[in-house]
């Protein structure tokens, strides 16, 4: 039999090296955590964004919610949450997220979204209305939300910290020289403004990036550079997987011992604490960053 021979100009995925292998785990808590978000109509960023870890979060009864519906008006090239026209807001959504929280019994739970662009407030209410619903109903929940960049609306972002979640994330995702390419809908400059305006406004900071995508260890030290001179308190460093063919192809497995010395760098940067690993997502073991950081607090 003939070996099947790739495209012209399509060069073949790379093959992934054995530090990316994952162990999946489904126990009985994972599936209660799946039974839970479908009956309660609900989205997380694990499923929607193919997360590597979801086995492992879910298995630890652990979930990132995603706000405003599963639909996002960007088309970012290394994200697996569809594109399109999004259907109204769903404004029942933070009671049922509530809920979920109340049932998991969480002491730390993650909210994201998808972009709202078309919405006048980029959806900020509901973010905020969703903070409030949780803290009622399980006052011991520690809130971490990972917004957008509501397009650069200072008001919307003061209407987040005015909610008072206990750590506000907003993800750079990439380099600044491979922002047109990555995120062609958002601006490097926008987000580094964003994050230093949480800061003055008294917020715990994160942001995270995605490695592997064509960047240099120059491009990713001059962006933690520029996160430290924002304020930035906490970052999570992971390795870019591609969802689908679709989307935008892995340039390079990035090394483990790389992964430690950008953990060293951020570290020397200034950063509370940086995650930096090859499954690392903005979301995994996001309530012990948190911790980490308050203990060296008091």
């Amino acid at each position: 039999m003939l070996k099947e021979l790739p495209l012209a100009g399509v060069e073949p995925p790379l093959r992934k090296p054995e530090w990316m292998k994952i162990r999946l785990s489904q126990n009985k808590q994972f599936h209660g955590v799946h039974g839970l978000i479908r009956d309660l109509n609900l989205h997380t960023v694990c499923q929607e964004a193919a997360c590597p870890n979801q086995g492992e979060c879910w298995s630890r009864g652990t979930a990132t919610f995603m706000i405003l519906g599963d639909t996002c008006t960007r088309s970012c090239g290394f994200c697996n949450v569809k594109t399109g026209r999004p259907l109204s807001v769903d404004h029942d959504e933070p009671q049922r997220v509530a809920e979920a929280v109340a049932q998991m019994n969480l002491k730390y739970t993650v909210i994201t979204s998808v972009n709202r662009d078309e919405l006048p407030d980029g959806g900020v209410r509901i973010f905020a209305e969703t903070i409030e619903r949780v803290r009622e109903s399980s006052p011991q929940c520690r809130i971490e939300v990972l917004i957008p960049d509501f397009k650069g609306s200072e008001r919307d972002l003061r209407t987040v910290c005015e909610a008072k979640p206990a750590v506000l994330a907003h993800n750079v995702e990439t380099v600044a020289r491979l922002y047109l390419d990555v995120r062609p809908q958002a601006k490097y400059w926008r987000s580094l403004l964003l994050l230093a305006r949480a800061k003055k406004m008294k917020m715990v900071t994160k942001s995270g990036i995605m490695v592997g995508l064509g960047e240099t260890r120059e491009d990713v030290i001059h962006l933690l550079r520029d996160l430290a001179d924002a304020g930035c308190d906490l970052m999570t460093i992971g390795q870019y997987l591609q969802p689908t063919p679709r989307h935008l192809p892995v340039k390079q497995y990035i090394h483990p011992d790389l992964f430690r010395d950008y953990h060293q760098i951020g570290m020397e940067l200034g950063f509370k604490h940086v995650e930096s690993g090859p499954l690392v997502r903005s979301s995994y073991h996001a309530e012990t960053q948190e911790a980490l950081m308050r203990s060296e607090v008091v």
